[in-house]
């Protein structure tokens, strides 16, 4: 039986994307799928407070100091083997750690209290660099409590909850879901259930619901109106990575064969030949040192990031993201001779097939 008193993941609200009104379903479906996702190839740096060099001590009133965001070496060490355990899925993403915080899209604390959480996918670009973008607020070596780290970091990825699903159809006996998440552990106001339990997603691909996603809650029996078994038995997933999960990062990130991509030479217009989803990859060598403007082209939405080439790595340099504007992606940025970079275009929708492109100039 699914245990009644379990913490939860609570995710921390943001702000609705705004996009024009008038859009296609088709637009606004593939900007709602996409638009947390990461471009394929990005390396992400992640770092852990250390109470040291960060902001996170806190001074008491009567003077004393205690860390709020620390967590020991075997808390770290938890995350880090689940980060590998991503990794190890074969997708085309990567995970580094760094050791300064201005270095990391990925910035960990552990603060007991505050709940487990993280912001979803691109998301954690819009936190300050002083600021959490992911929080574990329980012990991570417990037994069955690194399926937490394995969640928060789905969620980094761009992975939504499971339950929340709208090809579950799941029905809930919503107070009494709001009545479970108000009481211990959680303390949840009816709000923050509502949001990260009883709505249900928009824009979710496929038709398949996984109730042993990583990415889905356990729920106690008495919850859940129909499937009426699970209103019996309840939900308790068993905190692994599941097939469907493997199978759904690998689709979005799939495993990037070759870093020899083509070379886009200035002025060189090339076609993108994209489904939803798929990106394209090429390498730029400048001839010269100057402003250059790096474009996509076409009726098309996209998301396109140049990435410099540092010590064998890719390190982010701008990105640009069109989707449901009235205008294509646009980078604007000094390239130096002698260097190499790499643009990445990924494609939410084109409404006129193979007529969008990539130059810079």
């Amino acid at each position: 039986m699914p245990d009644t008193t379990v913490a939860l993941c609570g995710l921390p609200p943001t702000p609705a994307r705004v996009v024009p009104a008038g859009l296609s379903r088709n637009r606004m479906d593939a900007i709602i799928l996409l638009g947390n996702k990461w471009v394929n190839g990005t390396t992400l740096r992640y770092y852990f407070f250390d109470g040291e060099s960060d902001g996170s001590r806190t001074v008491t009133s009567d003077g004393a100091e205690f860390v709020t965001w620390v967590g020991g070496k075997e808390q770290q060490d938890a995350v880090r083997e689940s980060f590998a355990e991503w990794k190890g899925l074969g997708i085309g993403l990567d995970f580094i750690e760094v050791f300064d915080r201005s270095e990391a899209e990925v910035r960990i604390g552990f603060a007991r209290g505050e709940g487990s959480w993280s912001y979803v996918g691109r998301d954690v670009l819009g936190i300050g660099v002083g600021e959490r973008t992911m929080n574990f607020g329980w012990d991570l070596t417990t037994p069955g409590a690194r399926r937490t780290a394995l969640h928060e970091i789905g969620h980094t990825l761009g992975m939504m909850h499971e339950h929340q699903n709208p090809f579950a159809g799941i029905v809930w006996d919503e107070e009494a879901v709001y009545a479970e998440l108000g009481g211990p552990p959680n303390f949840w106001d009816r709000e923050k259930t509502f949001n990260n339990i009883i709505r249900k997603l928009e824009g979710v691909s496929g038709s398949t619901w996984d109730a042993t996603s990583i990415m889905h809650y356990p729920f106690r029996p008495g919850l859940i109106l129909t499937p009426a078994e699970f209103g019996v038995s309840g939900i308790s997933p068993p905190g692994t990575i599941s097939s469907l999960d493997a199978a759904y990062i690998r689709e979005w990130y799939p495993a990037m064969d070759s870093a020899d991509y083509p070379t886009l030479k200035p002025f060189e217009s090339r076609p993108l030949s994209l489904n939803a989803g798929q990106q394209a990859d090429y390498r730029i060598r400048p001839d010269a040192t100057r402003e250059y403007t790096v474009r996509s082209f076409g009726p098309a939405d996209t998301v396109t990031v140049l990435f410099e080439e540092v010590d064998g790595e890719l390190r982010y340099l701008a990105g640009d993201d069109d989707a449901g504007q009235p205008r294509n992606a646009e980078l604007k940025v000094r390239l130096f001779k002698g260097r190499e970079y790499v643009v990445r275009v990924r494609l939410y929708t084109s409404w006129e097939s193979n007529q969008s492109a990539v130059m810079y100039w």
